[in-house]
């Protein structure tokens, strides 16, 4: 069984900062590429950015420049850095982990349950 458990979520004025952690725990062997993606009520889930276990990022372009993803591969958790943040960015944020089981011969897609960001004007 393998979970991802985001936190650090809340509300927030307009062009504050929030620190997003996702935790992934159980029976994992590796953990390849790790990511954010958000849904805002409405529309469709997107990527926000994504980082491979050696480190290479990867953003969409409406956070290039105010939000930073890293990750520590040895407590298999991924960091969403967000500064400068508006209110379009308020959104349901998830942590996304292409990882290989204990056991397994192929890695598949986990997603965490979500945390809430909210960004009053």
């Amino acid at each position: 069984q393998v979970q991802l458990v985001e936190s650090g979520g809340g509300l927030v004025q307009a062009g504050g900062s929030l620190r997003l952690s996702c935790a992934a725990s159980g029976s994992i062997f590796r953990i390849n590429t790790m990511g954010w993606y958000r849904q805002a009520p409405g529309k469709q889930r997107e990527l926000v950015a994504t980082i491979t276990r050696s480190g290479n990022t990867n953003y969409a372009d409406s956070v290039k420049g105010r939000f930073t993803i890293s990750r520590d591969n040895a407590k298999n958790t991924v960091y969403l850095q967000m500064n400068s943040l508006k209110p379009d960015d308020t959104a349901s944020y998830y942590c996304n982990a292409d990882l290989l089981r204990l056991g397994s011969s192929r890695p598949m897609d986990y997603w965490g349950k979500g945390t809430l960001v909210t960004v009053s004007s």
